[in-house]
């Protein structure tokens, strides 16, 4: 597994140039080169810190000129926000995609991080058992459909 720190380091360097940009695309190999790490980690930290439900688009092209373009999904308002977001739930909801969605009403400040920590609590398989893949999607959807009433 990667050195979290050099996964901090490595997703903190990308979402500079996202801010700046609004897209980054990267060589694979001039990253890993630039951070002195395998390319492996680089697709570890973009697979498990830029997904969908961060709120990321990643399109990847191998090969000789291959590169990585990262894009920050972005909405007209939290109302297109959060109505993409429940449209996006399924059946059910695994944990980590959950916390996920969770990581990215906080990081679009719709929710605060007090309320972000407890819903993930409250979440969690061993509070809600072996239905919690289910209750989780309902749960979430509720969440969101809460939150657009709102007008966060």
């Amino acid at each position: 597994m990667v050195n979290k720190s050099t996964s901090d380091s490595i997703e903190e360097y990308i979402k500079k140039i996202l801010t700046q940009t609004g897209f980054v695309e990267i060589r694979r190999s001039s990253l890993a080169d630039e951070f002195q790490v395998v390319p492996s980690q680089i697709n570890y930290v973009i697979k498990t810190r830029f997904t969908e439900n961060r709120g990321y688009v990643v399109e990847s092209k191998r090969g000789g000129g291959g590169y990585i373009r990262i894009a920050k999904v972005s909405f007209s308002d939290n109302h297109h926000l959060l109505r993409s977001l429940t449209d996006s739930i399924g059946v059910t909801v695994g944990q980590q995609v959950f916390a996920d969605m969770i990581q990215f009403l906080f990081d679009e400040k719709i929710i605060s991080k007090r309320e972000g920590e407890m819903i993930l609590a409250a979440s969690c398989d061993e509070v809600l058992g072996q239905e919690a893949p289910a209750i989780r999607a309902r749960m979430l959807r509720k969440l969101l459909q809460r939150l657009d009433r709102k007008g966060h």
